[in-house]
């Protein structure tokens, strides 16, 4: 094996640790079961990583794993590589860091050209995997053929590992199109339990915009189905520096809070609303049912995205072109009109200055 510490000095280090002297613990798959590849992507985990990637080699299917930190200068690396040298098992285990940070979806893009599996695991840095939870996802994804991503319930735990009761709504098991119109909410699976087949990404390229569980699920619905898993298959960990947290700004001051999440969920929209659209065009023979329903969404994005925009940055007449498209698109009408009452009330009591 080359230098460990001139590995750690290369913009993108990388090595592999295969399968060698210690017993297998899963016994490897039969040739008809699907490869699957673990991504476990990191940034600023150092306090957490160890304990994600113990919880990938406990996996009782051998899987590839690879492990891509975003250059986080917190010595998130420097671990990650310290446990894959001493690593002894029956996964394909290679770690690597990016030359510079990328962010979450430019980082997933990256990675995704270096996987070789038919099923594609999500990983994060900072919670943990149930030893089942690959076994699981194949049986689902072999169940039901048409299942193009999978998503499953969780357990939330703190930054020490203590249970915690995380607030997430009510995850149907189904997320088609109908149903974010249904319910008019743009939330898909969540990104930290996502499995899916790899020609999600191979049929469309890369993903679009900042964040990937919404581009994923959409995806997952225009070429089959997107499902989620009732049993708990990860700890979710729910800390300041996650990426939720940091996106969402759940845990910044009040006074700066709700602008940044404006900012945020606008950039998250409008790139998931670029992602679609560039899919859609992709499959000009789509059934025309469920075109129209993918075009609602996609409207639904687009008008959710200028909405925000116009509150954060536009005088209040230019917010009643947003608002009447709302009122006019199914799935909005009712946050549209909620948004129009905007309009009587000082900005300050709904938490912008």
């Amino acid at each position: 094996m080359n230098d460990m510490g001139a590995l750690a000095t290369l913009p993108a280090a990388e090595f592999s640790a295969a399968a060698s002297l210690a017993p297998p613990l899963p016994a490897p798959p039969p040739a008809s079961t699907p490869r699957v590849s673990i991504l476990l992507l990191c940034y600023r985990d150092a306090a957490y990583i160890r304990a994600a990637i113990d919880s990938a080699f406990a996996q009782t299917v051998a899987c590839e794993i690879i492990i891509s930190n975003d250059c986080s200068d917190d010595g998130t690396f420097e671990l990650a590589v310290e446990q894959v040298a001493a690593y002894r098992g029956p996964h394909q285990v290679s770690v690597r860091r990016t030359a510079s940070n990328r962010g979450v979806t430019a980082h997933f893009n990256e990675v995704m050209a270096l996987a070789s599996g038919d099923i594609i695991v999500m990983m994060a840095g900072d919670d943990i995997a149930y030893p089942q939870r690959v076994a699981t996802i194949l049986d689902a994804f072999g169940r039901a053929p048409q299942a193009m991503v999978l998503g499953s319930d969780f357990d939330g735990i703190d930054t020490d590992g203590s249970p915690v009761r995380i607030s997430f709504r009510q995850r149907p098991e189904r997320y088609e199109f109908d149903y974010y119109v249904r319910i008019g909410r743009l939330i898909g699976l969540l990104g930290a339990t996502l499995a899916f087949r790899r020609c999600v990404f191979d049929r469309f390229g890369p993903l679009l915009g900042p964040i990937e569980d919404n581009a994923l699920s959409l995806r997952g619905a225009l070429l089959g189905q997107s499902l989620c898993l009732r049993q708990p298959l990860i700890q979710y960990r729910r800390h300041s520096g996650s990426v939720s947290g940091t996106v969402f700004a759940r845990d910044e001051p009040r006074e700066v809070a709700m602008r940044r999440r404006y900012e945020r969920t606008v950039q998250f929209y409008r790139g998931t609303a670029d992602d679609l659209d560039a899919c859609l065009r992709q499959i000009p023979d789509l059934p025309a049912k469920k075109r129209r329903l993918a075009e609602q969404v996609l409207a639904m994005y687009r008008i959710e995205a200028q909405a925000r925009e116009a509150i954060l940055l536009q005088p209040r007449w230019r917010w009643i072109g947003p608002v009447m498209r709302g009122l006019a698109q199914r799935g909005l009408r009712r946050k549209s009109a909620e948004r129009a009452l905007k309009l009587l009330i000082p900005r300050a009591w709904f938490g912008l200055r």
